[in-house]
């Protein structure tokens, strides 16, 4: 979601971005290519380097290219970041960061030109798009607003409990491994709000970009985010360390069998998965869920979806497949959707491939990913 929010910043700017979804993929894309004007990465990026380690092996073997790094974790000294680079906290304001692309590569070429049809006025000439983008905005401001408050009363805890520590005459040693205890946790709770606030952000952004109505806008919102909240119910049942693959799919398909006739069947072996891959599969899993409500298999009585996986032992790789039938006939879409979107930059996140098929009997969606990147490690 970060990513995809990402790349709608440098389209805004009026720039082309090009997607690596580690460090390594992107010096490889560098390697690749001569017209690349600028790096814009988390430092918190996932990889064989981090997103500043990769700045400096950016610019001591490119100069030319601009760097831009951004965080919600840590905030590095101007010493510690390469020559001329730019650093941004997170959440990050879209119309500074527009601001900033600009200034370091110069004006963009291209131009978003909305569809004139599906944007009516209102009696003093505002969009509904303008109008949202006006909310969105201000609802960024608030969420930052919050994630301060929500610093200052984390420094006031630590505070608090510094002086119960010495009240209660605990010794120096003993106190000292405590202090350096709770900094941690309190640095690790501060890091994990920082990114679900910006997760959120996105989504609500993402949701909002490209719907016809606000009413539309909003419930797209919604069901992603609590599709966000079941992912992260079933981790915190865990203690946010690997989940049943078998209850991830189940999970994420129940609140839409309402009938309750078991119009969704699973059909694979039971592994345990990362947290990450539990988040990525959830997100899919209601986007696909959303689309077969609305116009695919379960539109109709009749209708069923057949989610199977396996794992190829000899290529070390699973196969997931959706499989819609008995709903009515499929047209494919004349238009990218932002699920279709946020499905295939999820795929990539997990390092495997992505595949909608769009045939007259029913939707067919199929994910083939290394075990690596979805297995939980022992």
């Amino acid at each position: 979601m970060l990513r995809m929010r990402a790349v709608d910043i440098v389209e805004d700017a009026g720039f082309s971005p090009v997607q690596a979804v580690d460090a390594d993929q992107a010096l490889s894309i560098l390697e690749s290519r001569s017209d690349i004007s600028l790096l814009f990465t988390d430092i918190q990026m996932p990889g064989s380097m981090d997103g500043l380690k990769l700045a400096h092996a950016v610019h001591d073997r490119w100069p030319a290219i601009k760097i831009i790094l951004v965080s919600g974790q840590v905030e590095p000294s101007d010493a510690d970041r390469p020559q001329d680079s730019r650093f941004f906290g997170k959440p990050l304001s879209n119309a500074q960061m527009i601001a900033e692309l600009q200034a370091m590569v110069g004006a963009g070429a291209l131009t978003t030109i909305p569809d004139a049809s599906l944007l009516p006025t209102d009696k003093n000439g505002y969009s509904p798009e303008a109008i949202e983008l006006e909310r969105i905005s201000a609802q960024e401001a608030a969420l930052s607003a919050e994630n301060d408050s929500l610093r200052l009363l984390l420094e006031q805890a630590n505070i608090d409990a510094k002086a119960l520590l010495t009240q209660s005459s605990i010794d120096a040693e003993e106190r000292d491994a405590a202090d350096k205890l709770q900094k941690l946790i309190v640095g690790e709770l501060h890091h994990r709000i920082k990114n679900n606030l910006a997760t959120v952000s996105a989504i609500a952004s993402q949701s909002f970009r490209t719907t016809t109505s606000i009413e539309h806008g909003q419930k797209a919102m919604e069901g992603r985010l609590l599709a966000l909240s079941r992912a992260h119910d079933l981790l915190m049942q865990v203690s946010w360390s690997n989940a049943s693959l078998t209850r991830t799919v189940s999970g994420a398909t129940e609140p839409f069998d309402s009938q309750g006739n078991r119009r969704f069947h699973f059909n694979g072996p039971d592994i345990k998965v990362a947290s990450s891959a539990v988040i990525a599969l959830a997100m899919t899993l209601n986007e696909l869920c959303t689309n077969t409500i609305k116009f695919g298999a379960l539109s109709t009585p009749a209708g069923s979806v057949e989610v199977a996986w396996k794992i190829d032992e000899d290529k070390q790789r699973l196969c997931l497949t959706w499989t819609e039938r008995g709903g009515p006939p499929v047209r494919p879409p004349t238009r990218s959707s932002f699920g279709t979107r946020m499905m295939q930059s999820l795929g990539q996140q997990l390092h495997g491939q992505v595949q909608l098929s769009y045939e007259p009997a029913g939707l067919i969606y199929s994910l083939d990913v290394p075990l690596s990147s979805i297995i939980a490690k022992a």
